[in-house]
């Protein structure tokens, strides 16, 4: 027996040792899925806020173990912000520094990417940090923990850690963010993501929402939806319907589109976006609530010219 334990240890030691390798295996997998996903949003806001998108992606590993966490399964919070006296919000409870704390519920995760970016650019403590350089993320890290984000103090070495493991620093460049766009996906459904931040305005017509988008009131197209049913619901003018929209015909409309029922506007609430894939030029003036040819002409563009995937588009 004294001479099977020697080798029985091993075989545990190797055992574990093998099973830490396929463990730390899946978690690469979960991370670089989780990177892909969701690169397009971190680097939408950093040319909106001017938030390394770096930064942003390995804020948002850590925090909700790259989605896997509890508190961003169930209540879609990828960035551990807790209510604050000014959430109205929906709101989730667990244990964290103290028992039964409150942290904020979304309906969809790119509402908690775009409230991060929020809550850092309304608040004083971390003004300094939008006078360092986006592509340092060591001192954004280190900016971060002296503005008290986090309570550990191992926290700027974490994110750098993570940055510097999936080559997250190369979305900071302007090569880098073009590239990550022109191959992520997630930006396929930008139009979808983004209705999840429309404010809910009012009951409409025959089961139909009103909502605000730029400070303009629209719908969400219902199945089997079209111009007409929307224009009749309303009591618009089917054309007047079309114009709001950019739109040449009364057809039939995806369900989820939105609608416009008043006149879009000259300029978004946001100064740029960056261009996803297959997205087009209607696409991104529906989502952002600014007329097509406004949108066209600020970035001279020709009508019917729809631009490369990473481009930037002026939306101011």
């Amino acid at each position: 027996m004294t001479l099977l334990r020697p080798f029985s240890l091993v075989s545990l030691i190797l055992t574990f040792a093998s099973f830490s390798v396929r463990a730390q295996s899946v978690y690469d997998q979960q991370v670089r899925d989780y990177i892909d996903a969701y690169k397009g949003i971190a680097i939408q806001d950093m040319r909106t806020f001017g938030i390394p998108a770096s930064i942003k992606l390995a804020q948002a590993i850590l925090e909700s173990r790259a989605g896997q966490s509890p508190l961003a399964t169930e209540a879609n919070n990828h960035f551990g912000i807790k209510c604050h006296n000014e959430w109205t919000g929906k709101t989730y409870r667990m244990d964290d520094d103290t028992p039964d704390e409150c942290f904020r519920k979304y309906d969809h995760a790119v509402q908690s990417f775009h409230d991060h970016s929020e809550f850092l650019t309304t608040r004083d403590r971390y003004k300094f940090l939008f006078s360092i350089d986006v592509q340092n993320y060591q001192a954004w890290a280190y900016g971060l923990k002296t503005a008290g984000y986090a309570t550990n103090p191992n926290y700027p070495n974490l994110l750098i850690s993570l940055i510097e493991r999936y080559a997250l620093y190369k979305y900071d460049l302007p090569e880098g963010a073009i590239a990550a766009v022109e191959t992520t996906g997630a930006d396929e459904t930008l139009m979808e993501s983004y209705q999840s931040l429309f404010t809910y305005f009012a009951p409409g017509p025959n089961n139909r929402k009103i909502y605000l988008n730029n400070h303009l009131q629209c719908t969400i197209a219902l199945d089997d939806d079209d111009l007409l049913k929307i224009a009749r619901d309303f009591r618009l003018k089917a054309g007047d319907l079309m114009a709001f929209n950019d739109l040449k015909r009364a057809g039939g409309l995806r369900p989820g589109q939105v609608v416009y029922l008043e006149k879009k506007k000259r300029k978004a609430i946001q100064k740029v976006h960056v261009v996803g894939n297959n997205q087009t030029m209607w696409e991104i003036a529906q989502v952002y609530g600014i007329r097509l040819d406004i949108l066209c002409r600020k970035n001279d563009l020709p009508k019917g010219f729809e631009p490369p995937a990473g481009k930037i588009l002026k939306l101011r």
